[in-house]
């Protein structure tokens, strides 16, 4: 090609660029949006299967191992220990043949060289000697013989002689065992003074297996603080002695009640299970008289029994007030709400009105979303201030009104995220916090008709804040994990944003914003029905929530999960079409950021009418710049996008515009 010709093609690409771009002014917006990257197909980390269905459902061929616990444990209140027998038969629904077991010993996180001190590089002040395992053995034909085991961490292992069968085999064993109760450094498990005698919140108190799935494998994860709990479900029988002027509230039913407790006790209860007004059990008054305890025992043993769970815990007190209600929940079924606290804590401003925020917290959640499937749930007065085991929660000894309601009925949400769908909290955190914070968000609207609503996240804003706001300043930090990150990688400035608030609100935009009510509903359900009391993985939850709805959601499993992708919805320009305003307006509106919505865009009218149009996700999915009509009938006074501020858009000063 000759000079000549090579300048004259460049010109000829030059003035149509120039022309192009007149006719095209949107593209001289400034925007970092990608949509091929946004709307790329999400790999999940494996293909359905017919162990996890690629609908997201348990497969034809899932399986679950089970271990059923009987335990026998003393309280010593002297030498402030626990000492126990934990008996455990355990079977392998595997396909595998298993030679050796896990088993979690959550008790040595608190010893001084347990590697949950060097997580945060700051020292933890007080220590146990974790446990002091005495025998580990076999049991067969009702003879033990001593099974060889190793200790690593939070852990140990049971190498056994001959492995346990695939598809069915079971074994039987027993582990003895005793450990100091950490003081009130114990964080989940700790003991405490009151006026009228100690308070002691006992969890982790026994052996308890490590999960075996078709994931990983054992799951053998040391538990270093943050990460909870990954268990499996069974039967507990339990039993805890201790002083005779105790009382003990349990995870299960207690079915030794005429052994320990008195007959004005027992009627009451009685009472109380037919009563939707909370009835006294214990009074304050009684606390202190003798006669509120069965004479002529130095210690009693109370008998505790459940049914289909992954762990059990209990509360243990002589201050303890008692009170209770039943809890009325979808077909005529009933169950019974508990609360036992101290002196301190009485009173209708405070922990007087704990059984009435337990059972309605119950009652919602079960029409909502799945049954309450226990007999008893108890709410208990501690120090350790908000945590939560099947059937019993224990919460904070000071809270009142709305703080003690709010986590009231996030501690007893728990018992649906993840004591019923037993996710791992020990990796997945979100599936635990999140799921769980998302449920008593609505909680809070229902509950005497929104006493305590609406829920904000009150460590990070007001009452009355908007938490598309409050999520802003942590999408926006550079140093930000994403919502996958290891719970115990997660620092704890962001600890609470991003294993609580970040997946609630981004449930919250999938209900309200994205498929709406009825189909998020449907799905949502789905998936904790058809995961009940069993082991689901994040893709089961995203797989169930895309078949249950009928919606790719790639796109925001994406941005909202696996990335902290910031969106901005800016309205580039408003005018009249043709300058007519019987012909409607032009809108012009630029997505400037990594992450896409769907969006609503109000117009004001000039007689103070207001007309929304919506414009589903599908807006950006070629385009970074979007030109709209909007019809209108009338002089507009203005335009704005996203006029509720629902969406959590990091730059709202340009999302309006007044005529």
């Amino acid at each position: 090609m000759k000079i000549t010709s090579v300048a004259a093609a460049l010109l000829l690409i030059t003035t149509i660029a120039a022309q192009a771009q007149k006719k095209n002014p949107n593209d001289t917006v400034t925007s970092n949006y990608q949509p091929a990257a946004l709307f790329s197909t999400l790999p999940f980390t494996e293909k359905g299967n017919e162990f996890h269905s690629p609908n997201g459902e348990p497969g034809a061929k899932y399986w679950q191992n089970r271990v059923d616990y009987q335990l026998d444990v003393k309280l010593d209140t002297v030498a402030k220990t626990i000492s126990g027998s934990a008996n455990i038969s355990y079977t392998n629904n595997s396909p595998d043949a298993l030679q050796y077991l896990w088993l979690h010993l959550d008790q040595n996180t608190y010893k001084k060289e347990a590697r949950s001190n060097f997580v945060t590089g700051i020292a933890a002040p007080d220590h146990t000697t974790g446990y002091q395992i005495e025998s580990v053995s076999l049991l067969q034909n009702g003879k033990l013989s001593k099974l060889n085991y190793i200790v690593t961490d939070t852990r140990m292992q049971v190498r056994l002689p001959t492995a346990v069968t695939p598809k069915g085999g079971k074994i039987n064993f027993v582990v003895k065992y005793h450990y100091t109760i950490p003081g009130s450094f114990g964080g989940r498990t700790d003991y405490t003074d009151t006026k009228n005698g100690k308070i002691y919140e006992i969890a982790q108190f026994y052996p308890r297996m490590c999960v075996y799935d078709d994931s990983r494998g054992w799951d053998t994860a040391p538990f270093l603080g943050s990460g909870e709990f990954y268990l499996e479900y069974g039967d507990i029988d339990y039993k805890v002695t201790l002083p005779a002027d105790m009382i003990v509230a349990g995870s299960g039913e207690l079915v030794n009640p005429s052994e320990v407790l008195t007959a004005k006790q027992i009627s009451r209860l009685a009472a109380a299970k037919n009563s939707d007004k909370t009835i006294m059990i214990r009074t304050a008054a009684e606390v202190t008289d003798p006669s509120s305890r069965p004479a002529g025992k130095s210690t009693l043993t109370w008998h505790f029994k459940m049914f289909n769970t992954r762990d059990v815990a209990f509360g243990a007190s002589k201050a303890f007030i008692w009170d209770a209600a039943r809890v009325n929940l979808p077909e005529g079924k009933k169950s019974l709400a508990m609360s036992v606290y101290p002196v301190e804590s009485a009173g209708n401003d405070a922990w007087g009105r704990a059984t009435e925020y337990l059972k309605g917290s119950i009652e919602y959640f079960s029409e909502k979303w799945f049954v309450y499937p226990y007999p008893v749930a108890v709410n208990e007065a501690g120090i350790a201030g908000g945590m939560e085991y099947p059937g019993i929660v224990f919460d904070g000894i000071t809270d009142k009104g709305k703080d003690l309601f709010w986590v009231t009925a996030h501690e007893i949400g728990h018992n649906w995220f993840p004591m019923i769908v037993g996710s791992d909290e020990r990796r997945f955190a979100w599936m635990d916090e999140g799921l769980n914070t998302f449920i008593d968000v609505y909680a809070s609207d229902i509950f005497n008709k929104g006493e305590y609503g609406p829920k904000r996240d009150s460590e990070y804003a007001e009452k009355g804040g908007n938490p598309a706001d409050e999520i802003i300043p942590f999408i926006t930090d550079p140093e930000a994990p994403s919502m996958m990150a290891q719970p115990d990688a997660i620092s704890e400035k962001y600890r609470h944003p991003y294993t609580y608030f970040k997946p609630a609100f981004g449930l919250i935009l999938l209900r309200e914003q994205i498929l709406g009510k009825d189909r998020f509903d449907y799905a949502f359900r789905n998936y904790i029905h058809k995961w009940a009391y069993k082991h689901p993985q994040p893709d089961d939850f995203f797989r169930s929530m895309e078949n249950g709805a009928g919606e790719d959601l790639s796109w925001f499993w994406k941005g909202w999960f696996y990335n902290n992708y910031k969106l901005d919805i800016a309205l580039i320009d408003a005018k009249y079409t043709d300058k007519d305003h019987t012909k409607g307006i032009k809108v012009t509106i630029a997505n400037k950021e990594l992450m896409a919505m769907p969006f609503t865009v109000e117009v004001k009218l000039k007689d103070g009418s207001k007309q929304r149009t919506y414009f589903p996700v599908e807006t950006w999915l070629q385009q970074k710049v979007a030109t709209i009509n909007i019809p209108t009938t009338q002089d507009v006074e203005s335009v704005t996008v996203d006029p509720d501020n629902a969406l959590p858009d990091v730059n709202r000063g340009n999302n309006s515009k007044k005529f």
